[in-house]
């Protein structure tokens, strides 16, 4: 049972987790099948972070399920990382829907289109397709892809340290790579094209872009279902091990062992976690919880990555064709490379060049009806300085020129879409907006970043972090720390762990 703060007021457990999204849930899932007294305290009435769901109205009766951060997967193959991953979890019998393997992302630039396609192998052959003369470039990266995704499991051997994972790949500009590697711009772009998966900027690590886009090449899955399903998994595991998720229990402060909930309640634990965004939590460890200045001013002054500005978008029955992809559409200027994007945003912050089309296909709509889609998602980036000015208004109360803001930035996105999906505006039944400023307020994420903490392969001792802090039961997890993204989460809460009952106890029971 899901718990509040009443229940769990007094309690002391042998790890607290602030922060319920889905590396804190791992977290919690990891500990607790280990034995341990596990506590995963969650500010909002659900728990899930980025795995969140929402219902709206969509057209006439019906209710739509949205999601949040959760669009598609990679590596859910038999045998591959995250399908490992998941199967430690218990999360391989959720509904999942593999996406075309011919075509599972489809990357348009200026009207062009090119498709990706599964397997290392057809992605290489694919390619050459639309650029014979890159044949053997095409290959070389094709392999560095394979050669980073093979070497996953090193790095959760407890024979190994985290070394194999941030190792020198990180400290490469992805840029870089593909600037001496291939030698067709345009294809630079291409290979870069499902960037809405990352922020592309000049020090992006290798790693990360490698890491990142090898993982849907091996597969792609969307799940048929909100990402709440997720959620509702790992929070079962959790307490069928004899854990506990409490919710509506906002963390307002915490120092040594001892952790303040909503002002009022008080639990101890001899370990905490933070799922938080650093500098989140940061703010909520006291004067005496012994985090010194220098490293507090360390983590407030990390940049972050970009947010997005996302249209749930309820359509009309039978009129808008389902796409079993993604569909990442580029408008790129003379001499304009997507790798300028967040210097772009900075600098001209409502100029758009990308958009990511996401389709939905309901599990429960009838046969006749399956070549059709009920639900698109629209997202592109969106610059906090954006929506900076009404960060002290809340959900639900905000300014007249919020809204304002936002019906301008959806009219935007429909034109920028309008040549690629001239069926949509016509058929809209209803929208839903977001923007950095909705995201920072349900995540606690800092100016609603969309990846976390903005890695610099220059910079690596100060923008990638370590599970440990300088409080000796103080640790993080989630995506600020090495990588995002589900596989990276999913990496990362191992990592975390082990720091308390020992690589060999965490991935007990893991098959790599």
């Amino acid at each position: 049972m899901v718990r509040n703060s009443g229940e769990i007021d007094g309690k002391r457990f042998d790890v607290a987790i602030l922060g319920g999204g889905l590396g804190g849930l791992q977290c919690g899932y990891i500990l607790a099948k280990n034995g341990l007294n596990v506590c995963v305290i969650e500010k909002n009435p659900l728990a899930g972070g980025c795995l969140q769901s929402f219902r709206r109205r969509g057209a006439g009766d019906t209710i739509c399920e949205f999601d949040t951060g959760l669009h598609y997967v990679g590596g859910l193959d038999e045998g591959q990382p995250l399908n490992r991953l998941f199967s430690y979890f218990g999360l391989l019998d959720l509904p999942w829907q593999k996406m075309d393997p011919e075509g599972f992302d489809e990357v348009i630039i200026n009207g062009k289109s090119y498709l990706f396609a599964n397997g290392h192998n057809e992605f290489a052959e694919r390619m050459t397709e639309y650029f014979p003369h890159e044949k053997e470039n095409i290959l070389k990266y094709t392999a560095l892809l394979k050669k980073v995704g093979e070497s996953l499991p090193k790095s959760l051997s407890p024979k190994s340290s985290e070394d194999v994972y941030t190792g020198s790949l990180f400290a490469e500009s992805a840029h870089k790579y593909l600037t001496e590697t291939i030698g067709d711009p345009l294809l630079r772009e291409v290979l870069s094209g499902t960037s809405l998966k990352m922020e592309l900027s000049r020090n992006l690590p290798l790693y990360t872009f490698a890491q990142i886009n090898n993982s849907f090449i091996e597969s792609a899955y969307r799940l048929q279902g909100g990402g709440n399903m997720v959620t509702e998994k790992l929070i079962e595991g959790i307490e069928g091990f004899g854990g506990s998720v409490a919710v509506n229990c906002e963390v307002t402060s915490f120092a040594g062992n001892e952790i303040i909930i909503n002002n009022i309640h008080k639990v101890e634990a001899n370990k905490i976690i933070s799922d938080l965004h650093p500098a989140a939590t940061m703010n909520l460890a006291s004067e005496s919880a012994g985090i010194r200045k220098v490293y507090r001013n360390r983590i407030n002054r990390l940049e972050n990555t970009f947010g997005m500005f996302t249209a749930n978008i309820a359509l009309k029955p039978c009129t808008v064709k389902y796409h079993n992809r993604n569909r990442y559409i580029h408008k790129l200027g003379q001499g304009r490379s997507l790798w300028d994007a967040s210097d772009n945003y900075a600098a001209h912050p409502t100029e758009m060049t990308s958009v990511l089309a996401s389709y939905y296909n309901s599990p429960d709509s009838s046969p006749a009806n399956q070549e059709y889609t009920d639900r698109i998602d629209l997202l592109t980036p969106m610059s906090w300085n954006e929506v900076e000015q009404f960060q002290q208004s809340s959900v639900g109360k905000r300014d007249r020129r919020y809204n304002e803001l936002k019906e301008a930035k959806l009219e935007q996105v429909l034109d920028f879409v309008e040549e690629q999906l001239p069926q949509l505006r016509g058929n809209i039944e209803r929208v839903y907006t977001s923007t950095p400023l909705t995201y920072m307020n349900y995540t606690a994420t800092a100016q609603g970043s969309a990846y976390g903490i903005k890695k610099d392969c220059s910079n690596l001792m100060l923008t990638l972090l370590t599970p440990k802090t300088p409080v000796p039961n103080l640790f993080l997890t989630g995506q600020n720390l090495n990588l995002h993204g589900i596989l990276g989460v999913s990496m990362t809460s191992f990592f975390t762990s082990a720091h308390i009952i020992g690589m060999e106890n965490a991935v007990k029971g893991l098959e790599f």
